[in-house]
């Protein structure tokens, strides 16, 4: 840090170090919720996690942050004025909401979480959408408070993607509607059949080693991680300690392994954000396009590769002989089928995943807006589905009840997943330019390369700039949804032989 650095400059960042601290101490109490802790405990959690925020809260909006805040302005530069514009961001969207509420929408969200698994194991959409009520009539409210003459929904999606626009969002989701749908049928109408040799029953706690085995291939630091299993996948941490959770089928253990990997892909950048720059907006990750777009990339550019599953079939047979001498072309083509039959977003191929997200997309702004009620919301989500996979759910399970995010509160979340796989094709074509033999070292196990690119170019530079500036600076041009129409359209025609 410069030495002549100003002295506010050093008390904000320490201020905001402590509150970072207690947002950090709220992420690990909710991984411990939803991965290990009794189901008796949450009447206790729901009041700890909404004391850490409603105190993390007071800290952010207190007048000592402002006049910090007030003082640097214009006296700062570089990295400095980065952390402060990231500070007063934060600052100025926290002072229009009362603690109260934040407290509220807390406790709310906390004790929603064990309604939604009840509601979703019994298919009961009932019993779980006075909770939803609840969840969207608290974030309306959150969002009036922010910005009261502005779309509500795209006040909650400026709390997971600051930099991109709604109406961006909108465009993107737009083309990939436009030019996946064809395709999909496309495939569809091929007569193409891809194989499905990983059909069986398979011992899970046996797919917990492959996924360890997947992971230590792939380079995961067990020494600041640790993988664990929860109802629905996910990761959260610091650059010291970033854990993931998968889930578990009998029936598909490819399900676990490819959330496994794209787990891998969030808890990397997280734990290759600078060390030094803990506890400040330097050494946080660049919201959600940027992570899921590193999530997407280990996934799917790596996970779901050719030269992937060359090198990582042998570990396979090991663990389930069961499968034969499956070959690796099999092998790759299975794990890129396009399923014409899937109803789980988090099991869906890369094209119809990307339907799932405009669903859900359409959906939560009708619910903020008004546009329909909670009751609808069952019958809406099945004609969309059928409108957009040709499939309709049997049951709210594999309909309105499959994702935590809404029990979350985390209104505005979803298009981030499509932005992000986005991205992915961006940089990975880049990461093709700078490493050409990134297969060729796939193939041998070999990913350090990749990591390097990787840290130097996305996660060194924590939130050093905005997402528009970091594509720019990573990639050399602006955000823009061609790499990845390219590289689906490629790859997809290749694998069922399309003209």
């Amino acid at each position: 840090m410069a030495s002549d650095t100003p002295d506010a400059y050093d008390t904000l960042l320490s201020k905001y170090g402590r509150i970072s601290n207690l947002e950090y101490a709220s992420h690990l109490l909710s991984w411990d919720q939803q991965v290990m802790m009794p189901p008796g405990g949450t009447g206790a959690r729901s009041r700890q996690l909404s004391a850490l925020s409603a105190t993390s809260h007071e800290l952010l909006t207190a007048d000592e942050i402002g006049n910090l805040l007030s003082s640097l302005d214009g006296n700062v530069s570089g990295e400095q004025a980065a952390a402060v514009r990231e500070i007063r961001r934060q600052y100025e969207r926290a002072t229009r909401v009362p603690t109260s509420l934040v407290e509220e929408i807390s406790s709310a969200t906390s004790e929603a979480l064990p309604v939604w698994e009840k509601a979703k194991d019994r298919d009961d959409f009932g019993s779980f959408a006075p909770t939803l009520q609840r969840m969207v009539e608290l974030k309306r409210e959150y969002a009036a408070h922010i910005d009261p003459d502005a779309d509500p929904y795209a006040v909650l999606f400026a709390d997971y993607e600051p930099y991109i626009e709604l109406d961006t969002a909108d465009r993107v989701l737009t083309r990939l509607r436009d030019n996946l749908v064809p395709l999909i049928e496309d495939i569809a109408a091929s007569g193409v059949e891809a194989p499905r040799p990983f059909q069986g029953t398979f011992d899970t706690g046996v797919q917990n080693e492959l996924c360890r085995d997947a992971l230590s291939l792939l380079g995961y630091d067990w020494e600041r991680g640790r993988l664990d299993s929860s109802s629905h996948p996910f990761s959260t941490g610091t650059q010291f300690d970033s854990r993931i959770t998968t889930r578990f089928q009998e029936h598909d253990p490819i399900d676990a392994l490819t959330a496994t990997i794209h787990e891998f892909g969030h808890a990397q950048y997280t734990l290759g954000l600078p060390q030094d720059a803990y506890g400040s907006p330097l050494g946080e990750a660049r919201d959600l396009t940027v992570h899921e777009s590193q999530s997407r990339l280990w996934e799917n550019h790596i996970g779901r590769s050719r030269a992937f599953w060359e090198r990582f079939l042998p570990s396979f047979k090991d663990r389930f002989p069961q499968v034969g001498d499956v070959s690796t072309d099999d092998a790759y083509r299975a794990v890129n089928r396009v399923y014409d039959d899937n109803f789980i977003r988090v099991e869906a191929d890369e094209l119809t995943y990307h339907m799932h997200i405009v669903l859900r997309f359409e959906i939560e702004q009708a619910l903020i807006h008004g546009d329909i009620e909670v009751s609808e919301v069952p019958q809406v989500w099945n004609d969309k589905m059928e409108e957009y996979l040709g499939i309709r759910p049997e049951t709210d399970a594999q309909g309105c009840l499959q994702d935590i995010h809404w029990s979350h509160g985390s209104f505005g979340y979803f298009p981030t997943y499509s932005l992000g796989s986005v991205l992915s094709a961006q940089l990975f074509s880049r990461v093709e330019d700078a490493i050409p033999d990134v297969y060729d070292r796939a193939r041998e196990g070999s990913f350090d390369a990749l990591h390097e690119w990787l840290n130097t170019n996305v996660h060194d530079h924590g939130k050093r700039y905005t997402t528009p500036e970091l594509v720019k600076e990573a990639t050399g041009e602006a955000y823009t949804a061609d790499y990845f129409i390219d590289y689906t359209t490629k790859k997809y025609s290749d694998l069922y032989a399309l003209d």
